[in-house]
């Protein structure tokens, strides 16, 4: 084999969060999520489309200084329901976090349709979405039973 092929595409980080196993072509989505943009001072690598034997294609985010938080795990479930997550310390890993879409997403996004019931001021409801298949993934209000536009979620993200 060439040397090339045994060479480290990303290099390591000394702390933060490692997002794996992204569907290739939906980095971009997830730090959107994550509410990063080119603003940060510390760095975010960033691969797509690189090789994987599970997937065929994956990216991968890397974010330095920054920890991932429960509510932004959930969220990542709507875009990346199979990745692995780990969180950095000292150039080691410290934790690995699970990814959970589970049957139901409480509390996590709107419904798409704005005239849905959950988008009135009156009577407020929990935003709740329940998770009718996962390949391809689809989501169905609670309420007004409409399928979701997934790339119209990722903007109704709460």
């Amino acid at each position: 084999m060439s040397t090339e092929s045994h060479m480290r595409r990303v290099t390591a980080i000394n702390n933060g969060t490692v997002i794996d196993h992204i569907p290739a072509g939906c980095a971009i989505t997830v730090l959107k999520m994550l509410g990063i943009d080119g603003r940060r001072s510390t760095p975010i690598t960033l691969a797509m489309n690189v090789p994987s034997k599970k997937m065929g294609g994956k990216d991968v985010v890397k974010i330095e200084d920054r920890e991932i938080t429960q509510s932004e795990l959930d969220r990542l479930a709507l875009i990346a329901p199979e990745a692995s997550v780990s969180i950095i310390r000292a150039y080691s890993v410290a934790e690995k976090l699970v990814v959970n879409l589970g049957v139901e997403i409480i509390g996590v996004a709107r419904c798409c349709f704005s005239n849905c019931a959950t988008w009135g001021d009156r009577e407020p409801l929990p935003h709740r979405l329940k998770v009718h298949s996962i390949e391809p993934l689809e989501l169905r209000c609670h309420y007004c039973g409409r399928s979701q536009d997934m790339e119209a979620i990722i903007d109704n993200l709460l």
